[in-house]
């Protein structure tokens, strides 16, 4: 199965430490979700893979990934696929070299055209939002059969089921599930109901 076949919506989470990331994944899982992207934009991004990775059930990824020694270490800490910003052949040659699935962010038709050159079939568009949403990802699936697109960056629950409903779009990201705010507060209630609810968006597109 593919990454994005296997859970139609994937939160973006960025950890301020690491104690938020076994609570964090119980939430989700709670809530049915089963993939969970933990950034490396902080310092807790990768400690917190680590305390996550071993939740049965979950599939944890790594984002922000932007050096090809990083898919290393996030892969020693239990990352199973790894998420870039842009296109970098080195990041995603190494994530190759490793087993790892790549999801390295596009946003032209250059991008994709290396995509291509590099064997991907799955590719995160970002960001989504000021891309042009929907309408960008019809217009650039076109020429490209058989690519399919993880919209990441401006996707809310207020427009996930847009972009759901192209047949290029598989699955969405966000960080709405599970925000800053309501890691800091340990609303895990919250985020397990939020989780749900996206999840329940899925079935109606």
């Amino acid at each position: 199965m593919s990454l994005l076949a296997k859970c139609p919506v994937i939160p973006v989470v960025v950890l301020d430490d690491p104690s938020q990331a076994r609570p964090l994944g119980q939430a989700l899982l709670d809530g049915g979700i089963d993939v969970v992207e933990v950034t490396l934009r902080t310092s807790a991004g990768l400690p917190g893979i680590t305390a996550m990775a071993d939740l049965p059930g979950l599939t944890v990824g790594a984002g922000s990934v932007l050096l090809p020694e990083q898919v290393g270490q996030v892969a020693d800490a239990g990352a199973r696929f790894v998420v870039s910003p842009g296109v970098s052949t080195e990041v995603v040659t190494r994530a190759q070299a490793l087993g790892l699935p790549a999801l390295p962010g596009v946003a032209t038709a250059s991008d994709l055209m290396t995509a291509t050159a590099l064997g991907l079939t799955e590719v995160k568009f970002f960001p989504a939002g000021l891309l042009g949403g929907p309408a960008a990802i019809k217009a650039l699936a076109a020429p490209f059969g058989g690519m399919t697109f993880l919209p990441s960056g401006g996707v809310s629950a207020a427009n996930m089921a847009d972009y759901l409903a192209l047949p290029a779009v598989p699955a969405v990201s966000g960080t709405w599930m599970a925000g800053p705010e309501l890691l800091r507060e340990g609303r895990w209630a919250e985020i397990t109901s939020l989780s749900a609810a996206a999840l329940r968006t899925t079935r109606t597109v």
